[in-house]
């Protein structure tokens, strides 16, 4: 495990921001971070002029299930100045001897939130979330189609698992015809069976496949429903606030008031 510090005076963390737009905040205090996987410290400067964070980078549509901001935001403000260069001070090398990295950030991330209080399940929830991004920016061809390939076909069946419990399309073996307890059974066990077993096409993100494929396979049918409603608000807002610009801020009735 971790713990934090306040890196000018000492003593307990004092995590001190300021907002630059309502999503976007400086830090005002610099923090430290002592790791037992590092001899070396880091710390986040309060450099108003390299960093920057958005708290938890979290979808609006998720945040019923992890939100913007609860224990787990020093170890945001520190992730997000662990993966960008320059913007904090500290191991320059990762536990194996590698260059520092954002597997490495994201590690670290998933540490500190536990040390902080967050809950395990949350915290692996948000690391895998992170790992993600990190998969992504690898910028290695397989590791990208492994990672759409493995959420387009978790989606792709949990979209006909769904169509099979209904009886509007019998197409997978593993739900045949039974009583519907028996299918809502047999599909929750193909809904952890299924993905974990994809998941080995992660290689050393395997955990990472893990929990997104299982969390996503659960999650489907509530995740519809909101992005459903989320549309739906964004239809109804847009016609009675107006368009918004390309910050998402809707201007139409702030000029209305400063014309007075």
């Amino acid at each position: 495990m971790g713990e934090f510090f306040d890196a000018e005076e000492g003593g307990p963390l004092r995590l001190e921001l300021r907002s630059v737009d309502g999503r976007d905040f400086h830090l005002l205090r610099q923090i430290g971070y002592c790791s037992a996987h590092y001899e070396e410290c880091f710390v986040v400067p309060a450099d108003l002029r390299r960093f920057t964070t958005d708290l938890a980078s979290v979808p609006a549509l998720f945040t019923w299930l992890v939100p913007k901001s609860g224990d787990f935001l020093p170890a945001a403000v520190l992730h997000d100045a662990l993966t960008r260069p320059g913007a904090f001070i500290g191991p320059d090398t990762g536990r194996d001897g590698t260059p520092f990295g954002r597997a490495e950030a994201d590690q670290i991330f998933r540490e500190a939130m536990i040390g902080l209080g967050t809950g395990r399940v949350r915290a692996w929830l948000m690391w895998a979330a992170v790992t993600l991004t990190t998969m992504w920016h690898s910028g290695r061809a397989w590791t990208r189609v492994a990672l759409a390939g493995v959420l387009g076909v978790v989606v792709a069946l949990g979209g006909l698992a769904t169509l099979d419990f209904f009886d509007v399309w019998d197409v997978l073996p593993w739900m045949g015809e039974h009583v519907w307890w028996r299918e809502a059974l047999q599909g929750a066990v193909g809904a952890v069976l299924i993905p974990s077993a994809l998941s080995l096409t992660w290689g050393k993100w395997w955990r990472a496949g893990v929990i997104t494929g299982i969390a996503l396979a659960f999650l489907l049918h509530v995740t519809i429903v909101l992005a459903l409603l989320v549309v739906a608000y964004q239809l109804v807002e847009r016609v009675v606030s107006g368009p918004a610009n390309r910050e998402g801020v809707r201007t139409r009735d702030r000029e209305a008031v400063g014309g007075r």
